[in-house]
């Protein structure tokens, strides 16, 4: 197992990647499923809420982690691919236990998943030690910190849970200055053109449970004419919020941002927000459905609140992660103005549609400055 060329022309996602991704996406739907079900009693929803960061936490990190091992050593053998299959059964262990940790605050089933995963990651940085004398000191490093972080998970188990929370706020912290003191004497070998396809491909699938998410709840309001015309618009401005933030997050390619550790790390770590607001839109769109037909004792508001505030994090995030720094100013002004019209939207009859409509306008904004810039942007002459 040695380091790959991180020059490597035309690196795309292998079939054993697309399948890890899938087999992912079914934690993220646990997640996004009990954080619907927190409408059932709303008198907890913000312990609900930070129940989902703790476990969408766990669902993220465990995919990034071996994403970036994956972009630097995956050799495709039959030992790289057993070590997959183990990651992935782990992660459909935690997706097992999500239930637990949001109606019990037991997190016993999540941590055995998250410890089958960890461990098997552990055994690749041992076998990239082993492989590629060049990168040893960071494989060591990085096996290392993450089995001294998976012990402080177990441990957690059985912390007083008065100062539970303060002790996964550090075991995060750690988590995430592993692979910041890992890399401190070599960087790894990951490719920038496959990190942003990975990245890309999993938006793609978070998007689309989003997508299911409503549709399953508005497929429960069909023949209840009593509620038609609300779920309607509900599924209306759900599906052009969800189109609009696929269109903002592909309005830019990421890749020529990803040129140094320190930018990779931003870009990196600042998915978890990217995702695990993109998952909340469609438990939101459910809470809307739900709200809409009375099946849920929330405000008109708060359920439009469910599905405005998740999006214009995203928004803002995806903005701030790779927009910015390539959008003209008028450009970076439209989404800036797009997000407290998405958020005053939670408080007009028919929330999810206005919101809709805000973020669809942002994005025709968008494509018309784009347009715009291209027209003037001075042309090159090539040489004859």
């Amino acid at each position: 197992m040695v380091s790959r060329d991180t020059d490597e022309p035309h690196r795309v996602s292998t079939p054993l990647e697309l399948f890890f991704d899938l087999c992912f996406v079914v934690a993220v739907a646990a997640a996004a499923s009990e954080l619907h079900h927190a409408e059932d009693h709303a008198a907890h929803l913000t312990t609900d809420v930070v129940s989902y960061l703790m476990v969408f936490f766990a669902i993220w990190w465990a995919w990034m982690n071996v994403t970036w091992f994956a972009s630097a050593y995956d050799t495709g053998d039959v030992q790289w691919r057993i070590s997959i299959f183990v990651v992935i059964a782990g992660a459909l262990v935690l997706a097992a236990g999500v239930p637990s940790a949001f109606t019990d605050h037991d997190f016993l089933v999540v941590t055995i998943g998250y410890c089958i995963m960890r461990t098997s990651l552990v055994l690749l940085w041992l076998r990239a030690a082993h492989d590629d004398p060049p990168h040893r000191e960071t494989s060591l490093r990085m096996a290392l910190g993450v089995t001294l972080c998976q012990l402080g998970w177990v441990a957690l188990l059985f912390v007083p849970s008065s100062v539970k929370m303060i002790c996964f706020v550090g075991l995060v912290a750690a988590e995430l200055l592993v692979p910041v003191i890992g890399e401190r004497r070599g960087r790894t070998a990951w490719h920038p053109g496959h990190i942003a396809e990975r990245y890309s491909l999993f938006t793609l699938i978070v998007l689309g449970e989003s997508v299911l998410s409503g549709s399953v709840a508005m497929g429960a309001a069909v023949g209840q004419d009593s509620h038609i015309g609300a779920v309607w618009g509900i599924a209306l401005g759900g599906l052009l919020l969800v189109f609009s933030m696929w269109w903002k997050y592909f309005a830019r390619s990421a890749e020529d941002l990803l040129t140094s550790s320190r930018q990779a790390f931003v870009w990196g770590y600042g998915h978890l927000v990217v995702y695990a607001s993109a998952a909340a839109v469609g438990a939101g769109i459910a809470v809307a459905v739900d709200q809409a037909m009375g099946h849920a004792d929330i405000s008109a508001a708060l359920a439009t609140a469910c599905v405005t505030v998740p999006a214009s994090i995203y928004v803002v995030t995806v903005y701030w992660l790779h927009l910015r720094p390539q959008e003209s100013a008028r450009g970076r002004g439209a989404t800036l103005l797009g997000v407290p019209l998405l958020l005053l939207a939670s408080f007009v009859p028919q929330g999810v549609l206005v919101s809709g409509f805000c973020a669809a306008a942002m994005v025709a904004v968008n494509v018309a400055l784009d347009a715009r810039d291209a027209r003037t942007a001075p042309s090159v002459d090539l040489p004859s």
